[in-house]
């Protein structure tokens, strides 16, 4: 094969996947997961603190508390843009079902709640100033959100 034909044979190639990439590409699949990754990573990584005081391994501690409930508070707000249409590619690997973009609606209201409670759970800890039972309410019903969401919403 010569020059010619190998040209035409990368060009094809080229043109062949390029017509099978969504609009945005695998690039901006893969941005959007990673992002969203990032996310739930520092979500996870600010609610271990209250979920150490509701286990009772650790005491409250208002200011880590505090911090870190205004952390979860800002990153939730973040999960408005976190599922875009273009990281339902499959790829790259993620453990978001499907089901997220086939029951958008259920998804969005359980994004929504998850959000709501944070922010009741924020103005909870600003009043009680304590892991009373009225803290460890509010902290439960964002641990539930999160439960509610991994059971339906991702994979094992």
């Amino acid at each position: 094969m010569g020059l010619g034909g190998a040209l035409l044979l990368c060009t094809s190639f080229v043109l062949s996947a390029n017509s099978q990439t969504p609009p945005g590409g695998l690039n901006a699949a893969r941005q959007a997961v990673d992002e969203r990754k990032a996310v739930y990573k520092l979500i996870g990584a600010n609610f271990r603190p209250i979920g150490n005081v509701l286990k009772g391994s650790t005491q409250y501690d208002a200011a880590t508390i505090q911090k870190s409930i205004d952390r979860v508070v800002f990153l939730s707000g973040l999960l408005d843009e976190a599922f875009p249409d273009i990281s339902n590619l499959g790829e790259p690997e993620t453990k978001a079902k499907p089901d997220i973009w086939i029951n958008r609606a259920d998804f969005d209201k359980k994004e929504k709640d998850f959000q709501a409670h944070v922010l009741a759970f924020q103005k909870v800890n600003e009043t009680e100033k304590g892991a009373t039972d009225a803290f460890k309410s509010a902290a439960n019903a964002v641990a539930q959100d999160c439960k509610a969401c991994h059971d339906d919403f991702r994979l094992k």
